[in-house]
């Protein structure tokens, strides 16, 4: 008997499976509106300007021997947390200048997801392990939190019948339904799939909930 004999096989991720049918189909008026992306008029990736610039940079530091290619620590470059926490909060930020803002490096969304959810788990409070997602949210955001061990609740975001935010069932959800010192998962911006983001008069009334009830959030 094979080793791998009982492992099912994963069903197609829904947005990156739309990119694999793209591919596959011969239609030359095909368009991938699956993967939210640049592109150029042919269909490829646009790579911006900058983007090119920054590699330039990165191959010249490889060519003079200035960048440094050895291990780094495990929490990341402490020169990246640095300008992460200044791009992120402003460099006069008062909770950047005292100390009180702690960073990680992790790869990509999902891994830093994946991270905070196994810190929510191990390091803080029980009720900190009931973690609340918008309804709806990105397919993988679910499984990434119940694979860590935290107990996943939607709170309600779309409102179908006016294509916008359902700001009072959200707000209702948090402040009735989440237990206190629970972790909410915003999108702060670019909300996924929606696309409709919270005002900046919006976020404040979130804000106030979500500080009243003592809520940790996590950006999706």
């Amino acid at each position: 008997m094979s080793l791998f004999e009982s492992i099912a096989e994963a069903p197609i991720d829904p947005i990156l499976g739309t990119t694999q049918l793209y591919n596959a189909d011969t239609d030359p008026r095909k368009i991938n509106l699956g993967v939210g992306a640049y592109r150029t008029e042919e269909g490829k990736p646009f790579v911006l300007d900058i983007v090119k610039k920054a590699e330039d940079e990165v191959r010249k530091k490889l060519d003079d021997g200035s960048a440094n290619k050895e291990y780094s620590t495990i929490d990341g470059p402490a020169e990246l947390k640095t300008f992460t926490q200044q791009l992120l909060f402003g460099k006069d930020s008062e909770a950047v200048t005292s100390g009180r803002v702690a960073s990680v490096q992790a790869l990509s969304g999902t891994g830093a997801l994946r991270v905070a959810a196994e810190f929510v788990k191990t390091h803080l409070p029980a009720e900190a392990a009931e973690v609340w997602v918008s309804d709806p949210t990105w397919g993988n955001h679910n499984t990434i939190f119940a694979m860590a061990g935290l107990t996943v609740k939607t709170y309600p975001y779309w409102d179908a019948s006016t294509k916008s935010l359902n700001l009072e069932g959200m707000l209702g959800a948090l402040k009735n339904d989440a237990k206190t010192g629970s972790m909410i998962l915003l999108h702060a911006c670019a909300h996924n799939p929606t696309g409709v983001d919270p005002t900046e008069e919006q976020w404040k009334k979130i804000v106030e909930v979500m500080k009243e009830k003592k809520n940790g959030p996590i950006d999706g």
